[in-house]
């Protein structure tokens, strides 16, 4: 461990004072869940050397895209060893209508959703740069409920953001299996996420007794984080320049919350 903290150190004074130079490096990686084959991306920083702590995406409802892959190399220019998950298997890639009913197999089958999500959680945490200890989960839209049902699961992370996500709660008693910290970020005007599931949604958090923060951002709508959404909020979708912003500051503020050094 001292080792890995001594790597950590020099890597940073070198990349402060412009001796190494940080090249963002993208591998495809495929993988398998139970019979089904997927296709994800690991991003990391390759000054970098040890452990990092690192960071699962799950994907929005038309599957592992631009977006994502975007988040994933923010992610890895902060110093986070990064894995971009693919839900739906390799090739699928749906657009609307379509991707409501692909995204709706997993929404309606919670089981198979987790299956899929630890199975991208396996590959993130054998990567031989992951610090297993500093482990956290992210998620967009279908995947912000996805990382909220990841921690329902029982999973051994440290926490998981969740942007403009579903807040349905349809197994409250699985509340108590969370290990990590919950953030929600929320679009205050967002139609898709009515007032009971949010209600909902935190009376389970209460009940199990979660650390967890719900942070609404006024006049935002779903996917506020997604410049394809557009500008027209009475779509129920559309991006945010100031909520995106705030809403990623927040994520970091929580990283450095839940993956602060110990002793």
């Amino acid at each position: 461990m001292k080792t890995n903290r001594t790597l950590l150190f020099i890597s940073s004074l070198l990349l402060s004072a412009g001796l190494l130079k940080a090249e963002i490096k993208e591998t495809t990686v495929e993988y398998k869940s139970g019979d089904v084959a997927c296709e994800g991306l690991h991003v990391v920083d390759t000054a970098r050397s040890g452990k990092l702590p690192s960071v699962l995406i799950i994907h929005q409802w038309t599957g592992l895209s631009d977006n994502e892959k975007m988040r994933a190399r923010m992610l890895a220019e902060l110093g986070y060893n990064v894995f971009a998950a693919d839900i739906y298997g390799k090739g699928i890639r749906p657009q609307p209508p379509a991707a409501g009913q692909e995204a709706g197999k997993y929404k309606t089958n919670r089981k198979l959703y987790r299956e899929r999500m630890l199975s991208a959680l396996e590959v993130l945490s054998k990567d031989p740069q992951t610090d297993v200890s500093k482990i956290a989960a992210i998620g967009y839209c279908f995947g912000g409920t996805g990382v909220i049902e990841l921690a329902r699961s029982g999973a051994l992370i440290k926490g998981v953001v969740s942007f403009h996500g579903g807040l349905d709660s349809p197994t409250p008693a699985d509340g108590k299996n969370i290990k990590g910290k919950v953030l929600v970020l929320h679009g205050a005007d967002d139609p898709f996420v009515p007032a009971k599931d949010i209600a909902a949604f935190e009376q389970e958090m209460k009940d199990a007794k979660v650390d967890y923060k719900l942070v609404s951002y006024p006049g935002a709508v779903h996917s506020f984080t997604q410049k394809a959404a557009g500008n027209d909020n009475s779509k129920g979708a559309a991006y945010n320049e100031a909520a995106d912003k705030a809403s990623w500051e927040e994520m970091k503020a929580f990283f450095a919350r839940i993956f602060k050094t110990e002793g």
